[in-house]
């Protein structure tokens, strides 16, 4: 077992002695400063024993024990006398008894003077003075008291004991004057009895008892009605008297929260609201009983009023659940750099990446740019380094931003042939805020007119020395075409890994972001989360931002199952209650109650505004209802494929707004248009974006019904410019979207002249030969094309109706599966 600990001021008290003595002879032997409550060594122990023994040491201790034995001696002796003092004062008592007993005895029957009675009361009077002081001066009684004739025989003992007993209580009574009756005497002068009767109930007031009492009876109810209130006042008075005296006493210490109502900070002074609202005045602040004050405030509102404050300290459900503390310096290992790419749009990013990785990202994004954020990892030279592909273009900053924060190297991309944009320089902005190194990678080696030892000069401009110029940031020239310098920018990449020491513990509860977030139809909502520090394993209950659940299927990017990742793994998991925002970070917790009632606490503040609107609005009258004056807000619902794609349309819309018009996103959401959205819109007045998601059949009806406008887009570029179009009453498209119907893929069929065929039957409307085809599969737009072949069995037909099966062949898109819907619609040209 550990020794308990032996503190200064449990020393000094042991010793006798000051603490400061102590604390005296542990500064001349040790620099570090003690206090009295300083827990103490060994080696200082032994220093404070011996230094103390030195300074109390005795030449012999024969003389030391006969002084003891002196002293010892003295008090028996003092005891002694002190006893005999008692004896003697206890004598000197029962002698002066004994004597008044003798003076009873020797009193004569009839007294024959007049004087004589006067003179014993007087004498009897002068008695207990005189027996005061007996004990000193046992003589004076003897001379003053007369001396009988003959001497009468000693009472017996009993005799005396029972007079003593009888004194004792009159003794008591009278605080310790005796007086003494003399029942012998015949003359009894009972006047002054009668007398004093009569005062107290006198005969002629017993007579009118009877008449005066109902008079009485009303006096006295008014009497004590009016002590009643009296007695009030009183009260009340001598509380405040007893509040103020309690003050003055003791000070009162109070515990305040954050914040505080002043009605409850008057309430735990004990004072009344006025009191502290009036103090408040002084001060300068105008408040009332039901405004709330910060603890700074009521700090110094208590303290003038004579209180002490302390800050109360709420230890919130995070604190429990989560563990936030610091790993030590032993705990930490080695851990993957995770490093994010970013550039300009269209420099090539996710080409270089696929360079790396030998994959095809770009051609499966709308346009060829990249509107969503991906997390690979890749070996190089037996170490792992995980990359986070970020979108280029103007709309995405804020995921541009959430990608810098969560990595420790950035790589910049700048084409060689362009130069450096406004989203490099924008990028280089966020690495900077991030505090993370930056490699340069100027892409594009393989073009003609490709001139790096421009980007170089353009980069100096913005504190970016290459070390070719005896900078500190490394250039590195590529070509994601021909693979040219990819080894050495990994290389690079590893470089600055190592100089920069990651390290992170994996033997604790996993902590990271979440990177993407989307809702699968098939497996509900489903997150990416990049791991930074900690162990992520199936079945861990992990806390997102309001997301809360467990972890169920861990994949990585591959699409292979884990059981636990790491720090520095990306992965992507299913499990959660809903999908949790793009960049909220996340807790692996151990109690999942806990967990839900934080994430509904946090629900609770998101869901502290409402939206209200009157009119229905559209694209088309809203500049006209601007005009009229009707309309100050345009209400927007957004819904988008994935959670980053919701943050980036959400923000750019609201960056519209101007003096006429506020551009409000009042939900946001992850998945096809449903019911609930369009009847948000509906109550909120507002209009529904779809950002390469889908309205399903029971939305579509209920915006038809409600009159609620829904606009599809799957450029980015095209929402903001039609909203910004339409808020200055320049909107007029010259193409709308006219649907033709609904087809349903049953069978796909492979054909070797054909390719792919889809075996399909027409759900509503028709479907025509020159019609657009929008694949769309789980409410997710998959991809638009033209068709190729429209047959019914082995004839080509110009159209196919509803009800009817037909073979459908897409020009492009071959990669159909079974369940896909297709919508036939066709663009048509009108004027306003």
């Amino acid at each position: 077992m550990p020794r308990e600990k032996y503190r200064v001021h449990e020393v000094a008290k042991d010793f006798g002695i000051n603490s400061k003595k102590i604390l005296e002879i542990l500064e001349g032997n040790s620099p570090e400063p003690r206090k009295h409550m300083t827990a103490l060594e060994d080696a200082e122990l032994d220093l404070i024993f011996d230094t103390i023994t030195k300074e109390n040491e005795v030449e012999s201790f024969d003389e030391y024990f006969a002084a003891g034995e002196r002293e010892k001696a003295e008090k028996q002796a003092a005891a002694q006398n002190e006893a005999e003092e008692k004896t003697e004062a206890e004598d000197k008592k029962e002698e002066a008894a004994k004597e008044k007993a003798e003076e009873k005895a020797e009193a004569k029957p009839e007294p024959k003077k007049e004087k004589a009675p006067a003179a014993a009361k007087k004498e009897k009077k002068s008695e207990p003075a005189k027996e005061e002081k007996a004990p000193k001066k046992p003589e004076s009684k003897k001379e003053e008291k007369p001396k009988p004739a003959a001497a009468p025989a000693a009472p017996s003992r009993k005799e005396e004991k029972a007079k003593e007993k009888a004194n004792k209580p009159l003794q008591a009574r009278t605080k310790g004057e005796r007086k003494h009756v003399d029942t012998r005497s015949s003359n009894v002068d009972l006047e002054k009895y009668n007398e004093r009767y009569e005062q107290i109930a006198p005969a002629n007031k017993m007579r009118d008892m009877g008449s005066s009492k109902q008079k009485i009876k009303q006096k006295s109810q008014q009497y004590r009605k009016q002590g009643m209130r009296s007695s009030k006042r009183e009260t009340e008075a001598e509380r405040l008297k007893r509040i103020a005296a309690e003050r003055a006493k003791k000070q009162l210490v109070i515990k305040v929260p954050d914040e505080i109502t002043v009605g409850e900070l008057a309430s735990m002074l004990k004072m009344t609201a006025s009191e502290v609202i009036k103090k408040l005045f002084s001060l300068g602040v105008m408040a009332t009983v039901n405004e709330v004050i910060d603890f700074d405030t009521a700090e110094i509102v208590a303290t003038e009023l004579g209180a002490k404050v302390e800050k109360q300290v709420v230890v919130s459900i995070e604190d429990r659940i989560i563990d936030d503390s610091e790993d030590k310096e032993e705990d930490l290992v080695k851990r993957d750099p995770v490093v994010v790419v970013m550039g300009h749009v269209d420099h090539g990013k996710t080409s270089i990446l696929d360079a790396i990785r030998n994959t095809a990202v770009t051609a499966t994004e709308a346009g060829g740019i990249t509107q969503h954020i991906g997390a690979y990892r890749v070996e190089c030279s037996g170490q792992m380094i995980t990359f986070l592909d970020t979108p280029g273009h103007a709309a995405f900053t804020s995921m541009r931003a959430r990608g810098a924060m969560a990595t420790d190297i950035a790589v910049l991309v700048v084409a060689a042939d362009d130069g450096i944009m406004p989203q490099t320089v924008e990028a280089i902005n966020h690495a900077k805020a991030a505090n993370i190194q930056i490699i340069v990678a100027i892409n594009k080696m393989d073009k003609e007119g490709a001139n790096p030892e421009r980007i170089k000069q353009q980069l100096t401009e913005y504190n970016l020395v290459p070390e070719e110029w005896g900078g500190d940031t490394i250039c590195v020239p590529v070509s994601a075409k021909t693979q040219m310098g990819i080894d050495s920018l990994l290389e690079s990449i590893l470089l600055v890994a190592e100089m920069s020491e990651l390290k992170a513990n994996p033997n604790r509860a996993a902590k990271g972001v979440v990177i993407e977030a989307r809702l699968d139809k098939g497996r509900g909502p489903v997150a990416t989360l990049l791991v930074q520090n900690g162990t992520l394993r199936s079945g861990d209950i992990i806390v997102a931002g309001t997301a809360v659940g467990r972890v169920r299927v861990m994949v990585n990017e591959k699409g292979r199952r884990l059981k636990e990742a790491g720090p520095s793994v990306p992965v992507e998991i299913t499990g959660l209650a809903e999908t949790p925002n793009a960049g909220d970070s996340f807790d692996a917790v151990s109690d999942e109650k806990l967990a839900r009632e934080l994430v509904e606490q946090r629900k609770q503040k998101e869901k502290e505004e409402q939206f209200k609107a009157y009119h229905k609005v559209t694209l088309d009258n809203l500049f006209s209802s601007l005009k009229e004056g009707e309309m100050k807000e345009l209400d927007i619902v957004v819904k988008a494929d994935v959670q980053g794609s919701v943050e980036a349309v959400k923000q750019n819309l609201e960056k519209l707004s101007n003096d006429e018009v506020r551009v409000r996103v009042i939900h946001g959401g992850v998945g096809a248009i449903n019911d609930s959205d369009v009847m948000l819109a509906n109550v909120s007045n507002a209009i529904i974006v779809g950002f390469n998601v889908r309205p399903d059949a029971n939305a579509q009806a209920s915006a038809e019904r409600d009159g609620v406008e829904m606009r599809m887009y799957r450029v980015i570029y095209d929402c903001i410019e039609e909203v910004e179009a339409a808020m200055k009453g320049m909107l007029a498209p010259k193409f709308r979207e006219v649907m033709l119907g609904k087809v349903e893929v049953r069978t796909v069929m492979n054909l070797s002249s054909a390719g792919k065929i889809a075996g399909s039957y027409v759900l509503e409307g028709k479907v025509t030969r020159n019609a657009q085809i929008r694949v769309v599969r789980d409410g997710i737009v998959i991809a638009e094309d033209e068709i190729a072949s429209l047959r019914r069995f082995k004839d080509d037909v110009k159209e196919v109706a509803s009800g009817f099966e037909c073979g459908i062949g897409l020009a492009k898109f071959n990669d159909i599966k079974e369940g896909d819907i297709f919508e036939a619609f066709v663009m048509e040209e009108y004027r306003d």
